[in-house]
C-alpha cells in the first residue's frame, strides 16, 4: 500500500514542521538565531534531527521573525525557554 506509506511520510513531515515552528516560538535562543540568520537556524535544527523537505526548509526560512516574536509574546511564559545567557546557540 504505497498510499499509506506516502500518507505516513507526509504526517511525519508535518510533525517536524509543527515541531520546528513550536521551537521557534518557545525557544528564545533559537528565535534570536532565526532572526539573524533563518537559514542557519533551520540547518541547525535539521542537524539536531528535524527532517524537513527542501520546500519546507524554504517556507520555514521565509517566516517573518517579528510575527514569531509577536506569537511568542502571546504564549504563557511557563511554556517558554528563555535565553538567560543572552547568547544564541
Amino acid at each position: 500500500m504505497a498510499t499509506q506509506g506516502a500518507e505516513r511520510g507526509m504526517g511525519m513531515s508535518q510533525s517536524y514542521v509543527e515541531r520546528t515552528i513550536g521551537r521557534l516560538v518557545t525557544d528564545e535562543a533559537t528565535r534570536l538565531k532565526f532572526a539573524s540568520d533563518p537559514g542557519a537556524a533551520i540547518r541547525e535544527m535539521i542537524e539536531r534531527g528535524m527532517e524537513l523537505t527542501e520546500g519546507e526548509r524554504r517556507s520555514l526560512a521565509s517566516l517573518d521573525p517579528e510575527a514569531l516574536n509577536r506569537f511568542a509574546r502571546s504564549v504563557d511564559a511557563r511554556l517558554q525557554r528563555s535565553d538567560l545567557k543572552g547568547e544564541t546557540r
